[in-house]
This record gives structure tokens, sequence and C-alpha cells, in this order.
């Protein structure tokens, strides 16, 4: 597998400010937001490469049958042609691989992490006029279709096979220990899935210490979604010390001291203090 080299500055300004203003816009475009983010991982993904993704997900979605019916049928067509034809599925060592949480790279090997491999499924059904959305169950994203009182799961990690209710109970229970709940069957909106793909890009990179530039543009670009935790400002300020910007560390590391004290003052206290062990380093 080819190595990542991340874009250039120039190139990273552009791409985060298309994707703040998508992710700002009024129906967010998720496969626009996931090639975004992919370029921001790989510098030779370049417009052409972002424009042939797109259209890739156009023809295969050219590819369905024309309304096929219930979503039984269209969750089945799916499975015909994304998982049987064109062979997209998940195997375990995707989860030790960055490519699999981007869009352009499960494209280009059919394999990936659930949730991309729900991007693709969502993204050529949404084409096709499918009711189609994700769900985020605990541990393990999947695609639903049709209305609440019809809904029908499949898995895309499993080459978009049918789930029954005893198999998401199963799938949750696998996850959590825990009785699946109505509230984790709910569809989950663009910003919601691009949130969950930049948490697990994070995860894979906290379990590779020597991954900060990979932690540090998931965090940045987290921080540019209208709605995230403010401990991600705590976050970031961590990680450029870890890469030697103490002074921009201690920086950030204040500003979230600032927005916790008056709600936690020891707390922002413990920050500061940070901050200034940061600042210290410099001597």
């Amino acid at each position: 597998m080819r190595p990542l080299y991340p874009p250039t500055p120039e190139r990273s300004a552009e791409l985060r400010r298309r994707f703040a203003e998508e992710a700002r816009s009024e129906r967010p475009d998720l496969s626009a937001l996931c090639l975004l983010m992919g370029a921001e991982a790989d510098g030779e993904l370049d417009e052409a490469g972002m424009d042939a993704a797109q259209m890739e997900l156009d023809e295969m979605a050219g590819r369905l049958p024309y309304r096929p019916g219930g979503p039984r049928a269209w969750a089945v067509a799916l499975r015909e042609l994304l998982g049987e034809r064109y062979g997209f599925r998940g195997c375990a060592a995707d989860y030790e691989r960055l490519e699999s949480s981007l869009l352009h790279e499960v494209l280009l090997r059919r394999r990936g992490l659930p949730i991309l491999l729900s991007v693709v499924w969502m993204e050529v059904a949404r084409r096709a006029g499918a009711p189609v959305y994700g769900v985020a169950l605990p541990g393990h994203f999947v695609v639903g279709f049709g209305p609440a009182d019809e809904q029908l799961l499949a898995d895309p990690f499993d080459g978009g096979r049918v789930l029954t209710g005893s198999d998401a109970e199963v799938l949750v229970a696998g996850a959590t220990g825990a009785p699946l709940e109505p509230s984790m069957l709910t569809p989950a909106d663009p910003l919601e899935v691009v949130t969950r793909i930049l948490n697990n890009v994070r995860a894979w990179a906290a379990a590779r210490p020597e991954r900060t530039d990979v932690a540090l543009w998931a965090v940045e670009l987290s921080l540019l979604l209208p709605a995230h935790p403010a401990r991600l400002r705590f976050e970031r300020g961590t990680l450029l010390v870890k890469r030697g910007d103490f002074v921009g560390g201690a920086a950030e590391m204040e500003e979230y001291a600032e927005l916790i004290e008056v709600v936690d003052e020891g707390a922002a206290e413990r920050v500061r203090a940070e901050a200034r062990a940061a600042r210290a380093l410099l001597n």
C-alpha cells in the first residue's frame, strides 16, 4: 500500500474552507465531506480524483434496478450490486488501516470500516432514489431502508446481509453488552456520520503515538463542524505540544481553560498548569 502524504499547506487551507462551508450548508453532502476529508489525509487526491469518485458512485447507482419495490427489495438490490457484483465488504484487518476510513480508498480497494462501507451503500442508494439512511448502532454502523414501522437493516461490512431483529440485538450486545434500544435505530444525519468517521480516525491515531499528524488533522476537521465538544480544544493543544509547538499548544489549552472555568474551576486550573508546563519546555 502506498504511503499517504498530506497536501500542501495552501491546498489544506482550501480543503478546510470547503469542508467548513459544506458542513454548514442547509443540506450537507455526505460524499463531498468524506472526499474532502480524504484529500486532507492524502495529498495525491486532487480535484480530478474527487470528481472520479463521485462519478463512480453515480455509475454504480445507474446499475441498480429502477425502483425495485419496498425496503427489502432495495436492500437485496444493493446487496446484489455492491456486495456480490462489486465485492464491497469488510474484514478484521480493515480496522488496522487508515485507508479504511477514507472514501476514495474504500472505493478503490472495495474494503473499509462498517461506516465507510455504509457511506458507499447510502450514496449509491440515495442517487437511485432509495429510502436509505445510516443507523449508528453502538460499535457497528449499518444502513436502514424504509420508514420506522417498516424499517429493514443491512450490514455492508458483511456484504450487505439483510439483518433480522435478533441480528441487530446480537451486534449491539457484542459491542456494549446492553440490549438494543429503539433510540439506537434512528437515522443518523450526514454530520453525525462525519463526526463518527473522524472519531474513528482519532482512535486509530491514538493507538499509534507516532501518527500525531493524523490525530491533528482529524481533530482540526472536527472543530470545523457546527457542533463539537469543547474538549477537542484541549486535545488539539496536547497534540500541538507533542509535535513541538509549545506556544501554540499552550495557547489552545489556555483558551480551553477559559471555556470551562465557569463550570469547573479545578479542571480549568489543572489545564492552565499543563499550559505552563508546555511553555516551560521552551527553556
